[in-house]
Formats: C-alpha cells, structure tokens, sequence
C-alpha cells in the first residue's frame, strides 16, 4: 500500500507485499473501533501501491459478499471512503433516504436502513487509506460528537501505526475479516446445554441459527421437518442454497436487510406442492436466529417482503451489475465511458489497465485506454486490419468472449500475434455487444497470472453487456456533438470583416446541456456607406433553432445589403419568419454604425438592452424603445433610437444567456456586468471579450448559448 502525500503525489508508505507485522494491526484496530462506538460492522481500506485505488484490508461484523461490488474502489468513484480520502474529512450518512439522494449506487445494491461514517486514514503528510463503519437502523440521524471524537482519533492513531510500520519496513497487508462466531459447542456436556437442546426440540415450530454467512449451525426436528429435509443434509449449508424452494434472491435479500439493519425481517415462502410457511429472522451481531412455522393464510404471502436466495457468487453478479449499472448510465461521451470503466469497473475486477477497441472500415480503432506507461503498447494495434491474428481483432469480429490466465497460455493460442511487451500477465477480452451486434472489444489488463473461474467469467460478461450498451450510446452522442458542433460553425462568422473606424471582437459559448447547439448569433455586416451590427436569440436548443438562426442571419445581411432602414429590415426579418411557419420566436438587436460622425441607429426587437462605456469609463444601460420579438404579429413596427458612439466608446451587445442563470437575479447580473465592463473597458478587445464571457453567469452550468458582440468606436 502507498499512502499520498498531500492527497496527491504518491510517497512510499506500507505495502501489501513482503513480510508483514507481527499482529494484526488493522483487525485489532478495527474491532476497537467497532466497540469504542458500538457500530456493528466495518471496513479498512488502503490505497493501493502504484494506481488511485482503494483496496478492502479487512472487514468485520458482515460477509465480504455484502461490500464485495466496493472491495476496490477508485479514489474519484462517488461513494463515501473514496470522498473521504478526497477530501480528508469525515463523511456521514445519516439514513437510507440520504444514502439514496447522495449515493444512489450504494442504495441500489444496499437497499436498508442503516447509518454509515467513512473517514480517512491519514497523517499530516500522508493518506494511507480509509475506514467505514454501519450502525443499525436505530441509530439518530446525526452523528454525536462523542462519536465523532472517537472515530477521528482511532482513524489517527491507526494512520500513525501505519506511518510508524512503513518507517520499520514492516508492510502491512490485507487481514483475516472479523466475523464472530456464535458459541457453539464449547459448553456442550453442561446440564444447561442439554437440557435446552430438549426444550428446543419440543417446541411445535421450527428453531434454526445461522451465522454472519448464512451457514445453518443448528436447528431442531422440527425446523427439518418444515423444511423436508433430513438435518445432516442442512447443517454447514445456506439455508437458501440447500432447500430447492428457496433458492431465489428475494430470499436471501431479507437476510442481508436483517444483518445490515439488525431489525427483525420476516417473509413467506411456498413448499411446493401448496405448503406456506413463515419464516422470521432475528438478527444480532454474531448471526441470526430463525422461527419457522406454517403460515395461517395464504394471504400472508402477498403482505411479506420477499427473501433469501441464491449463493454468493450469484449475490456477488447481481451486485456488481447493479452498482456498475448505476455508474455506467452516468457516461455521455466514449472518453467518459473509457473513464468509468477505469475508474469504476476496473479496480472492482482486479484489473490494472484496459482498452477500448471498436472498428473503422474493417479496421481495430483504439477508442480509449488507461494504465499502460508505454501509449504506444496500445496505439500500435489502431488501424490494424480486422482479419488479424490477434484476440482483440477476433473477439471484436466473433463477439465471443477470451481470457487467458498467463503470458504462456496467449503465446500459446496466438502464435502469430506480435509481441506485447506491456508488463501483463492475464487478459479479459470482452465482447461489447449492442443491439445483437458487436460494436467493440474491452481488454482488461492484469499484472500477475490470473484464472478466470466460470462464476468471474459470468461477471465480466455482463459487464461487458453493460459496457456496451453505454458505448453505443456514447457513440450516438458523440457523432451527433460533431454533427451539432459542426452545424455550429458553418452557421457563426468564421472572423469578423474590418470595418474603418470600428473594432469588433466576438465569442459564443454553447449551452452546457443539451446537444451544445442553439440560436444564438451574432453578424457583422461591412455594407458601404454604413455598416451593420446585428446579434439575436432563436428560441430552443436543437437542429432546428440552428437552421432558423442560420436563415434569419442570412436574411438580416440581404435586406441591409439592399439598402433598407434599421426598422425595414427588423419588420421584413418578422415577416420572413411568420412565412417560415416554424412557430418559434427569435429577439434581435440591430444597430446601423456611423462611426464617423460618432453615432449609430438601434433598432430592437425584445433584446436584452446593450451597454455603453464612454471614453471617461462610465458605463450605462442602453434601455431605449423595443419592438415585440419576431414571428410573433406580421403587423409589428420596431421603433429606432439615435445613440452617441463616440471614439473610445465601447458597445457590448449580448444574448440572455450571459446574464441569466437558475438562482440568480437578472439585475443583480447585468450590474455586475457593467462593472467589470467599466473596470476593463480600455483593455484590448479580445481580452475583454474573454473576461466578460468567463465570469458572471456564463462561467456557471449553463441552461443557455451564450453570445458577446463588442465594438469600440475609433477616431478617423
């Protein structure tokens, strides 16, 4: 393990490798801090030696099954021990309603009442990983002090044994987990053993005790008889994997929410041919006691919260595809896809480095990688032709699965493949297959031989499913950024014209939802002897404001290269646009530049009003007479205001985006607007337009395009 100094460079702290200290430092820590607080299960975790990973140490009070989509965890993954470590700070979660607002992959896999703490293991200098610990359902919403007290000191005292071993070279590696274990036989031959074995045993119901695993450890005649099997064949066993009829995940899923919540749970469960019987489970922190009996009505059943099921590796499946689900949909883009699968799918499978292929005209396209120091291990393989020896291209093209556990075994099968000198050991190679076709290959790379049993083998295939449904949705998003950014382009001046006595400078910045498209646009219009200025604001966010954002630029320019009048050419713009029978609405600003006699004519049609900086630096709001928006009366007029632009004066027109965000109040935006135009006004134009485009309401998420047109008037 490698702890971080400073929570970013990694420094060389206790590893999992070599030998190790001479006790269990991290078990004893743990259970002391279980204890000290009274919560009934936890974890350690530390940061893995050479990547942001961090790895499950030890666990106690709770099967390894339970937490087993989280036993790796990448550092920027949105759980709490990875935002401790971020952030250095504890992280509480009061309850499950807040663990599904703020972590809703841990409350699709987890879905019961309980309270978690998550903090860091860390010294001034140095993280060296995390601890998590639950309490049950019946913990306060909020955290005491006391608790808090107690949790920060023992997650610094354990940070510094930690500190102390890595300055001895004692690597402190992973742990046995702490899972109590019931009393069991050690007072049996004792009158009071004896003698409740016999009172248990003439109970008419059934009685049977299973521990933190499930594992049944005793259960009297009658609960083998409920249950139709004879007790030899139970004990040791699952409950839900030995008995036929049980073995379904609802289940086992009332045995998790029993031990995570220690709250009493209950379920109803048929015998086939038509036998109902109940069945309630009572919790503790060394196992759970279970009352069997036949169910009074049928009708129970339909009230009952399903129940036990299935094995642990099916338990493990369901919650690897639920969390890693979750952590795909959150994917727009390939790069975030490639990411997720990094940061998310990765480390959970034990895997080192991956890549993403797809195909290109019948050829290997490298989407994405990470974790090889050499990028050009993996580059080589771009444009390699589909019909290659090589299991990347062969999986890609028969969306078969391969794994191979050792160098020796892909040598072996694929002799003719060129050599890969990437430092790997074992490989996963995953079909990535949407819609019944394959669509990519995801290549999971690992540093010493690994084996891939059938129940991993399972896992990954799904994941691979997962993944490539994410990747067709990522490629559909990206093709139709390129397309809009694209469109984008071809519909906005590539450069503004100089103009005599005039400097223009102009940015646009797209709405950060969405398709990064809209109808904001802005023109410069070099007709002799008076230019034109003209900057607007399609309604919508799509394809079609675009092309109408297009036509109305491209409008605006004709009727002011044939002459007409500032109001003309605002009045003959609605009327096109009432023709166009689109039903969308557009605002406009337009403005006829007389530089020379230190003037211009604005015409508005429910524009936000422009601002003026005078030569002395004083800056005013240009809220003069204004027309309705266009398209919406064919009958309109748009009245027009003389304004003084004298050298020195800059104009800053703009659409509503730039001052317009959710919570913010407009005037309170467009006043700070005109301060950092004052402040700024006599900077050169490019720079302004940068500063006045970067801050305000802009820099925030924003809902909307945004476009700044600026002119200053010069003299001669």
């Amino acid at each position: 393990m490698v702890g971080v100094p400073d929570g970013r460079t990694p420094g060389r702290g206790p590893t999992a490798g070599g030998r190790g200290v001479d006790r269990p430092l991290l078990s004893l820590a743990l259970a002391s801090l279980l204890d000290e607080v009274h919560a009934h299960s936890g974890a350690v975790y530390l940061l893995s030696p050479n990547q942001p990973v961090l790895e499950m140490a030890v666990a106690g009070g709770m099967p390894r099954a339970f937490v087993a989509p989280w036993e790796r965890v990448g550092l920027s993954a949105p759980i709490p021990v990875a935002q401790a470590v971020r952030e250095r700070r504890l992280v509480w979660v009061g309850g499950e309603e807040e663990m599904a607002r703020r972590y809703p992959r841990i409350a699709v896999v987890l879905p019961y009442p309980f309270a978690l703490a998550a903090l860091p293991v860390a010294t001034r200098t140095t993280v060296y990983g995390a601890v998590f610990v639950t309490w049950p359902a019946s913990h306060p919403p909020m955290l005491s002090d006391w608790e808090r007290e107690h949790l920060t000191a023992a997650c610094d005292r354990l940070a510094l044994r930690l500190e102390r071993a890595a300055a001895q070279r004692h690597p402190v590696g992973p742990e046995p987990d702490l899972l109590a274990v019931p009393p069991a036989g050690g007072a049996a031959g004792t009158l009071g053993t004896v003698e409740a074995v016999r009172m248990v045993a003439r109970l008419p119901y059934g009685l049977a005790s299973l521990d933190l695993h499930g594992r049944i450890s005793y259960l009297n005649a009658a609960a083998a008889d409920l249950l139709g099997l004879p007790t030899r064949e139970l004990l040791g066993t699952r409950l839900w994997a030995s008995v036929p009829w049980l073995n379904d995940p609802m289940y086992e899923d009332r045995y998790r929410a029993a031990l995570i919540s220690q709250h009493v749970t209950s379920f109803v469960a048929l015998r086939p041919p038509g036998d109902w019987l109940s069945f309630r489970l009572y919790p503790s922190t060394t196992g759970l006691s279970v009352r069997i009996s036949r169910a009074r009505a049928v009708a129970e059943m339909g009230r009952s919260a399903p129940e036990p099921g299935d094995g642990p590796s099916s338990l493990v499946t369901i919650s690897h595809v639920l969390s890693l689900a979750g952590a795909l949909t959150e994917a727009v883009g390939v790069q975030d896809v490639v990411q997720l699968v990094a940061d998310e799918i990765a480390p959970a499978v034990g895997s080192q480095a991956l890549v993403v292929l797809g195909s290109q005209s019948g050829r290997l396209h490298v989407l994405g990688h990470r974790g090889y120091e050499d990028p050009h291990t993996v580059e080589r393989f771009h444009g390699m032709p589909l019909t290659a020896p090589t299991p990347g291209a062969h999986v890609l093209s028969t969306g078969v699965p391969a794994f191979f556990d050792s160098l020796q075994q892909l040598e072996r099968l694929y002799p003719a493949q060129p050599a890969t000198p990437d430092g790997f050991e074992a490989w996963a190679y995953l079909p990535l297959i949407a819609s019944g076709r394959p669509v990519g290959t995801c290549v999971l790379a690992y540093a010493e031989p690994h084996p891939f049993p059938a129940d991993e083998r399972a896992v990954l295939t799904s994941l691979g499913g997962l993944i490539a449904q994410a990747l067709e949705r990522a490629r559909l998003y990206d093709a139709k950024h390129r397309l809009a950014h694209g469109l984008q382009q071809a519909l906005l001046p590539h450069s503004l014209p100089r103009l005599p006595g005039i400097e223009a400078a102009a940015r646009y910045l797209p709405a950060t939802q969405g398709m990064d498209i809209g109808g904001d646009f802005y023109d410069l219009v070099p007709r002799r002897p008076l230019a034109a200025a003209v900057i607007g604001d399609v309604q919508g966010h799509n394809v079609t404001a675009a092309g109408l954002m297009g036509q109305i630029r491209t409008a605006v320019r004709a009727y002011t290269t044939v002459g007409q009048e500032p109001q003309e050419v605002m009045r003959s713009t609605n009327r096109l646009l009432i023709d166009l029978g689109v039903e969308l609405f557009a605002s406009c600003l337009y403005l006829r530049l007389d530089p020379a006699n230190g003037c211009a004519v604005m015409s508005r049609a429910g524009h936000p009003p422009p601002l003026i900086r005078r030569p002395d630096g004083r800056v005013r709001v240009l809220d003069l007479a204004v027309g309705p928006l266009l398209g919406i009366d064919a009958s309109a007029t748009y009245p027009t205001t003389l304004i003084d632009f004298a050298p020195g004066s800059v104009l800053a027109l703009y659409t509503d985006g730039l001052v317009e965000s959710p919570g913010a109040d407009i005037e309170d935006s467009l006043v700070e607007l005109g301060q950092r135009l004052a402040e700024a006004g006599d900077a050169p134009l490019d720079d302004l337009a940068d500063l006045l485009i970067l801050h305000g309401a802009a820099e925030r998420e924003r809902i909307d395009d945004v476009a700044l047109l600026l002119l200053r008037a010069h003299a001669g």
